[in-house]
């Protein structure tokens, strides 16, 4: 069966959806100037829900009633991870690197790839394993070029604190990944018995009203920044959040989810880019070298556990 005729190019709606979810580690940034980070999360899901809620509870007003209790404990389950994962990821661009940030964060097919493998009793193929050796690999590469350089040799030292904070940071984004997996695998078993617009308004939902909760018991200020502040809110909410996500959805329709899926791969590298352009944030070769491993390794494992790691992939994309 073919896929149904696009309206639009689905490869430019393509291209506009990495384009737009590479701007959240740069609008991340510039708001971590006057916002702490939890903050910042926090309104990033929550703008994000006010946005969804009114067109979730109108277009889909059928779904709401037929929600079961089971499904409101996924919702809760799902959404609880959702909220770590932005904590800790957000967290970790005050630490280190958009690069090593951005990379390490993408690993989360990895993760569930192998967690489903676990889970379902099924054997890990060659293909998965090896996909995380070289993600593995990667990963240990980045953490040097947060400590070290290349300078036909590998040198390490200079500032203990700096290295510290740098490493510190690649290890919140790694939990980021881990926290993101969790939230798709218990999310998984409700995705599969709604809507995305219902399942994605649940989780948001929960996960904002979590972030809310944990900035007011630890007394971090919600009102008092200036404008722009508020602005870099709103566009995390609107750009990557919303649009970055929809596109790869849309694209789903009209391209097979082995290319949407690759289309993820792009997140680092247009991060990447951008902080190169608009923080003059210079990646090291070795951070460079891991990631390209990284990558490869999350190329790799799609490519080769394809039954398993479509149906992983297209809820990461959606």
């Amino acid at each position: 069966m073919s896929a149904p005729r696009a309206p639009l190019s689905p490869w430019l709606v393509l291209l506009g959806g990495i384009l737009a979810v590479s701007t959240a580690s740069i609008f991340i940034r510039w708001a971590q100037q006057d916002a702490p980070s939890l903050v910042i999360a926090a309104y990033r899901l929550g703008l994000a829900v006010l946005v969804l809620l009114p067109w979730a509870w109108w277009h889909q007003r059928g779904r709401w009633p037929a929600l079961r209790p089971r499904d409101w404990a996924l919702a809760v389950g799902s959404g609880a991870f959702l909220a770590a994962h932005f904590a800790v990821w957000i967290t970790s661009l005050e630490y280190t690197t958009v690069a090593s940030s951005v990379v390490l964060v993408t690993t989360t097919p990895l993760w569930v790839a192998l967690a489903g493998a676990w889970l379902l009793d099924e054997p890990l193929t060659r293909g998965l394993l090896l996909g995380l050796a070289l993600a593995l690999v990667g990963s240990v590469i980045i953490g040097l070029g947060d400590v070290c350089a290349w300078d036909g040799g590998l040198a390490c030292g200079g500032a203990f604190d700096t290295h510290a904070r740098a490493l510190w940071g690649d290890v919140l984004a790694l939990l980021g990944a881990w926290a993101a997996a969790g939230y798709l695998l218990i999310g998984r078993a409700l995705r599969k018995r709604t809507t995305l617009l219902v399942y994605i308004t649940l989780t948001y939902g929960v996960a904002a009203i979590l972030l809310f909760l944990v900035v007011g018991l630890l007394g971090l200020p919600l009102r008092g920044y200036p404008a722009r502040t508020y602005g870099w809110f709103l566009a995390l909410a609107l750009i990557p959040q919303l649009l970055g996500h929809s596109s790869f959805n849309w694209a789903l329709r009209y391209l097979p989810a082995s290319v949407v899926s690759v289309s993820l791969l792009g997140e680092p590298v247009g991060s990447s880019l951008l902080a190169y352009l608009l923080l003059h944030e210079v990646p090291s070769w070795l951070t460079l070298i891991g990631g390209a491993l990284v990558l490869l390794g999350i190329a790799q494992v799609a490519r080769s556990t394809p039954t398993q790691a479509q149906e992983v992939l297209e809820e990461v994309l959606e």
